[in-house]
């Protein structure tokens, strides 16, 4: 089975989301799975082989809004040239191209990472075209992975019949012995208050700057850890909230220098406006670490108490959470065992066996259509 995946800038070790799944899924199918990842040639890391993936790197821009759309559209072009077996789009907005690909009956598979149309970042246009391409890339899909059931249930039963709930994974943790990068950027082991993620406004680093001004935690710096992309403007205001405190912006991290981070940190805080399905919940979690999340509907994928949790947008309320946390630090055992990308990748080898059947059925019936009128 041939299979291209369009939607991702790539991997390995490109920072996002829907990157780290695609990281972590592909290389775990089945041998009798060959994969052709698209990516963005701004964004690729040379260096690093797969046994059964094959990169195909397509010009592309760093424009915001254009990126998505023009690279999509190119990948799109090339598999109706190159026909593979099953075409899987990451997200709402590459699978925008999907009809293309019922000129050549090619089944098409869509993950649902999260409605981007809800972020903040996107104007009047750009989320009127995300919520077209949603309607899109609902319609023309064959077969729907969601990694958040709750927005798979917000669709019609005719959506939801061609669905499933496939969550996200999270691999083992890698504990570090090192402590070479935290002294690189000044912070003392179990001294600093963590948060993992991309610069950008529905991460909600803005509430937690304030919150932890309010909590002002004596002998404890706050270290956001993610890069910036387009949001410089966002990342100006980050800083000047940040004026005269304690807070440390690493830029993108990962490898052991993100295992030292995680490995050390007294408590992790995800204060997200909006997520599809928080991978770096679950990293901080793999490490024991205590959390406190924001309450909307995706940090409830996972199982947690209900003291973890504040009002989305609450500064002072998650000020209270983060001052009583960190009176009594804690290393907690969660069960993550639902959460497992070699479950994940079986479930999702699956799904191609099913779309590439129905194509199959689809065409069946039309011969047995055609061969009636014809006698």
């Amino acid at each position: 089975m041939n299979v291209s995946v369009i939607g991702t800038r790539g991997f390995p070790l490109i920072e996002g989301g829907v990157e780290k799944h695609c990281e972590a899924l592909y290389p775990l199918l089945r041998n009798d799975v060959n994969v052709t990842v698209y990516r963005r040639k701004p964004y690729v890391n040379n260096g690093y082989k797969y046994d059964n993936i094959k990169f195909i790197d397509l010009p592309s821009t760093k424009i915001k809004g254009f990126e998505t759309v023009f690279h999509s559209l190119l990948a799109t072009l090339h598999t109706l040239i190159n026909k593979p077996d099953v075409v899987h789009y990451h997200n709402i907005g590459p699978a925008m191209f999907s009809p293309l690909l019922k000129i050549r009956r090619i089944p098409v598979v869509l993950t649902y990472h999260s409605p981007n149309y809800e972020h903040k970042k996107w104007g009047f246009f750009a989320k009127t075209l995300l919520k077209t391409s949603e309607k899109i890339a609902l319609n023309f899909s064959d077969k729907i992975i969601f990694v958040n059931k709750f927005q798979m249930q917000k669709y019609s039963a005719e959506i939801q019949k061609k669905s499933v709930y496939i969550p996200n994974g999270i691999k083992e943790p890698v504990f570090s012995k090192n402590h070479n990068y935290l002294d690189n950027i000044g912070v003392e082991r179990g001294k600093y208050v963590l948060s993992v993620g991309r610069i950008t406004p529905e991460k909600g680093f803005d509430t937690l700057i304030k919150a932890f001004r309010k909590s002002a935690p004596e002998g404890y710096k706050l270290v956001i850890a993610g890069g910036v992309e387009f949001e410089n403007g966002y990342m100006k205001e980050l800083k000047e909230l940040s004026k005269d405190m304690p807070v440390i912006f690493t830029g993108y991290v990962y490898g052991d220098d993100l295992a030292q981070l995680y490995t050390n940190a007294a408590l992790y805080v995800l204060a997200s406006r909006n997520e599809g399905f928080p991978l770096v919940l679950l990293e901080a979690m793999s490490y024991g670490l205590d959390v406190i999340v924001s309450d909307i509907p995706a940090s409830h994928l996972v199982r947690l108490e209900s003291e973890d949790y504040f009002p989305c947008g609450e500064e002072n309320s998650l000020s209270e959470k983060i001052t009583e946390k960190l009176k009594n630090i804690q290393i907690k055992n969660y069960d993550l065992r639902a959460y497992r990308w070699d479950k994940a990748a079986l479930d999702v080898a699956d799904i191609y066996d099913q779309a590439m059947s129905f194509e199959s059925g689809r065409l069946y019936r039309r011969q047995l259509y055609e061969n009636f009128n014809d006698k």
